[in-house]
């Protein structure tokens, strides 16, 4: 089963050669790289193109400096694999990488995207709150795990997955929207029917650099990923079909309350626990107290707190009271 490893570059001279190096040293061997150089200023097209020489799976593409939509657009025309691996021009893979992720793809054939556990390096580079993304990102590995937790944050790291690339172009590749591009990808697939699932090993090493685009680029900024989580999830069956209640009066249920609005959809009540927010209307909803959801059996609630630990709580006291996850509520922060 061919593989194309889509590769975008812009000025990755400092570290693609690394990346690449560990791809052909791949204990699966078909497979291409796809190197789409973004109109690079220095010398990552010469390195690309000496690998090349030696290795006929290279395949190198420059383009004029676009972004990453673009790149990653013209790299999927360019493709000629079943499968298309995703990989940063700064980040390192494991050997084994692509057999394992091919293997779990012929053994699940209803699987659209095979995604890994990662490690980032240089360990002491990252900051605490990636560390927790890290941990929570490796502790979803199932579809049904994924799936529970995709409005949550973004619950792949983009370099580390392999798509079906029928899947991939069913939905249109990738859009520029002005939020991420990878989460995008990721819910329209969710909200398409398709089916994640992980490695449950590490087989990417994720590079942390204070240039990366989640640091730098407005598209990654929380109010964009908040906007995103609210398109999509207005588009639910649940939320257009039912009364829809928000838990969470602070600002991370302010914040999703203001796009879910934005996008028609109207909020009936507002859940919080702290009694001095009880009583008062947050956006237009009154804010009622976690008892008073006896008289809303028929909602769909949005939890929507961010503080660490929450989540869990509110699951818990949800489900004491036979509200099914995905059906009844979902989490959102």
């Amino acid at each position: 089963m061919l593989v194309s490893v889509l590769m975008p570059a812009f000025n990755a001279g400092a570290t693609i050669r690394q990346a690449i190096t560990s791809l052909l040293r791949q204990s699966y061997g078909d497979f291409e790289i796809v190197v789409v150089d973004d109109g690079s200023t220095d010398n990552t097209g010469c390195i690309v193109r000496e690998l090349a020489s030696v290795d006929h799976r290279i395949r190198y593409l420059r383009i004029p400096h676009s972004g990453i939509v673009c790149a990653l657009n013209a790299g999927i025309d360019n493709c000629s694999g079943d499968l298309i691996a995703r990989m940063d021009a700064d980040d390192v893979c494991h050997s084994d990488r692509l057999k394992l992720q091919v293997e779990m793809m012929r053994a699940n054939p209803d699987l659209s995207v095979c995604g890994c556990l990662v490690h980032s390096f240089p360990r002491g580079r990252v900051k605490g709150g990636f560390l927790r993304y890290e941990a929570w990102l490796n502790s979803l590995i199932t579809h049904e795990e994924i799936a529970r937790d995709i409005f949550v944050e973004s619950p792949l790291a983009h370099p580390s997955v392999v798509v079906r690339a029928a899947d991939l172009r069913e939905v249109g590749g990738y859009r520029e929207m002005g939020w991420p591009e990878d989460y995008d990808l990721w819910l329209r697939l969710h909200v398409a029917g398709k089916r994640f699932g992980k490695v449950p090993r590490v087989l990417l090493f994720w590079r942390e650099t204070a240039n990366r685009l989640t640091f730098t680029d407005p598209r990654y900024s929380l109010e964009n990923f908040m906007r995103l989580k609210g398109h999509f999830l207005s588009k639910l069956p649940q939320v257009v079909r039912r009364e829809v209640i928000v838990w969470g009066a602070g600002m991370t249920g302010r914040r999703l309350m203001k796009h879910l609005i934005r996008e028609g959809i109207a909020i009936s009540a507002v859940v919080d626990i702290d009694p001095r927010k009880i009583g008062r209307v947050v956006r237009g909803a009154p804010v009622i107290s976690p008892v008073e959801l006896a008289n809303h059996l028929q909602s769909f609630i949005i939890a929507a707190v961010g503080s660490e630990g929450a989540r869990d709580l509110i699951r818990a006291r949800l489900r004491e009271m036979g509200r099914v996850e995905g059906e009844d509520f979902v989490c959102a922060a």
